[in-house]
């Protein structure tokens, strides 16, 4: 049976992490006063053990545990400001880090706040134990667990970046294939075009010679053989342009360095009947135009060759102001007549295919069938050439919107781009809920705390002016010597505490210690003047010595 193995990286570093939560804890019970062992170190120890690798899986029940020594501190008839509140604080962390939701967090970290405040109802702990719980504990649950969400928001973008660098790179790599099959289509297409139109005329002239009545037999069979050898060639040709054609819309070709003259002259004298005629001024024409309409006319010229020799072909091409019309038409063979010339095998219909993809492109039109009892091809091409519509406002080899383009809709922005926009959405919502949310809670909880803390620290008597206080002296006679107030939260046992009969009397705080129970000093006053003035020490219960 096959074991599961646990990775040893993640081990060791809870390990780790835990060992740093039982140094801190270890430390601060050294330096605590009426600490128990059991209470403030054993158990948040064994509590932190579970919570630290439980912080991996479901880091939402690690706060909840963590949240427990804060909790003993608030029972404990020590101060509650225990190194604990920085474990707190490292799961709410943790949360944040780990958890990409905010809701159940939140209602985590509210339910945190409320068992801790409840407690402090229920066990009716002094207004330093509510300072507490209000202040610091809301500060170890939020600031961290939005620390830690925007930790996590700034790890996404940052592998967001990647996972688009890593997109763009592959791009980059089919648009560099993209334009090699383009290429290769382009040639593909002038191979057809250009060497497939010599190769039929090649094999017409053999065709022609083949009937000579000069060539003995052996002779016209060589010259038959010759011609099926340039008809497989052909044939040959044609499938390996098939192959070549893999992407159905070949890139502009180079202008050609031979003329429609040139090209009909050639026919003429190779034994094709051919009338042409030109219509118009030509005009500055694209150079694209200029090899499409050199393509039409080689096209219609191989066709009648292979299709139909003998027969006569008419060539028209017609300027107009904006388009340019070109029509090659040739009519069957005569009646009951043989050809002239053997037809030759030839097959297919990919050259008008390829005729009517490059015209189409260039944004004109293209027609070819039976007409007049013969065939005619007709393109009409625009001066200069368009691009089609299909193809407005973005990038044929990358398929990426055009960036000068502003007509470009939303769906054709790619995934990753909008996948990047979310994630850096998310990161600016996140970073500002850091900003925000203390915000929102310092107004909430400062002005209670500012006033409290102005309460206690207003309210301390050092102890040298202390020893300065004479029993028997007048209150004014006192009032240079004591704070601006008395302190107003002292102990309900303190208050208690026996006093001379007939006197009211006044608590002072020996320091300024906001979290940490410290001895009072209790001035007792009858008919304006000072008759006693006693110690009460923290955590005594009748607070006299």
């Amino acid at each position: 049976m096959r074991r599961l193995r646990t990775p040893l990286r993640p081990v060791v570093a809870d390990i780790a992490l835990w060992a740093v939560f039982a140094t801190a804890g270890a430390l601060w019970f050294g330096d605590a006063r009426s600490a128990s062992a059991t209470r403030d170190l054993a158990l948040p120890l064994l509590v932190l053990g579970v919570a630290v690798p439980l912080a991996r899986r479901r880091p939402g029940a690690a706060v909840l545990l963590a949240n427990v020594p804060c909790a003993l501190g608030l029972a404990g008839p020590g101060s509650p400001a225990n190194v604990y509140a920085l474990t707190l604080a490292c799961m709410s962390f943790l949360l944040g880090a780990r958890r990409a939701t905010a809701r159940t967090p939140l209602l985590v970290l509210a339910g945190c706040l409320t068992v801790d405040l409840a407690l402090c109802a229920v066990l009716r702990v002094p207004a330093v134990w509510w300072f507490y719980a209000m202040t610091m504990l809301p500060a170890a649950l939020l600031l961290p667990w939005l620390a830690g969400r925007y930790w996590r928001g700034r790890r996404e973008l940052i592998e967001g970046g990647w996972q688009l660098a890593r997109s763009l790179e592959e791009r980059q790599h089919l648009a560099a294939e993209r334009a090699r099959l383009t290429e290769r289509a382009a040639i593909a297409a002038d191979m057809h075009d250009s060497l497939g139109h010599v190769l039929s005329l090649v094999a017409l002239r053999a065709g022609a010679l083949e009937l000579s009545p000069t060539l003995t037999q052996q002779d016209r069979d060589d010259v038959a053989e010759l011609r099926r050898t340039i008809s497989d060639a052909v044939d040959h040709l044609r499938e390996t342009v098939t192959v070549l054609r893999a992407d159905p819309h070949p890139g502009a070709n180079p202008a050609a360095a031979d003329t429609v003259e040139e090209l009909l002259g050639r026919a003429v004298a190779s034994g094709v009947p051919v009338r042409w005629e030109r219509s118009g001024l030509p005009p500055a024409r694209s150079p694209l135009v200029e090899r499409a309409v050199y393509r039409v006319v080689q096209e219609a010229l191989t066709n009648a060759t292979k299709h139909a020799p003998g027969s006569t072909v008419r060539v028209s091409i017609t300027h107009n102001g904006d388009t340019t019309r070109v029509r090659v038409h040739n009519s069957d063979p005569a009646p009951g007549g043989s050809p002239t010339v053997p037809p030759l095998t030839l097959g297919g219909s990919r050259g008008l295919t390829g005729l009517r993809e490059r015209v189409t492109v260039l944004g004109g039109a293209f027609h070819a069938g039976p007409h007049e009892g013969g065939f005619e091809v007709a393109a009409t091409l625009p001066h200069p050439a368009s691009a089609p519509a299909t193809s407005h406002g973005s990038d044929r080899l990358t398929g990426l919107p055009d960036p000068a383009d502003g007509t470009a809709s939303a769906g054709a922005v790619p995934e990753s781009v909008r996948r990047r926009a979310r994630i850096r959405r998310i990161a600016r919502w996140r970073f500002a809920a850091v900003i925000a949310v203390p915000a929102a809670a310092a107004a909430v909880f400062l002005p209670s705390a500012a006033y409290l803390a102005y309460q206690l620290t207003g309210s301390v008597l050092p102890p040298s002016r202390y020893e300065k206080v004479r029993v028997g002296a007048h209150r004014m006679e006192l009032t240079r010597l004591l704070p601006a107030r008395p302190f107003p939260y002292a102990p309900d046992t303190l208050r208690s505490a026996l006093r001379p009969p007939g006197t009211t009397c006044d608590f002072y705080r020996s320091n300024g210690n906001l979290l940490d129970e410290v001895d009072l000093y209790r001035l007792c006053y009858s008919g304006g003047r000072l008759v006693a003035k006693d110690t009460l020490h923290a955590g005594s219960d009748a607070g006299i010595p």
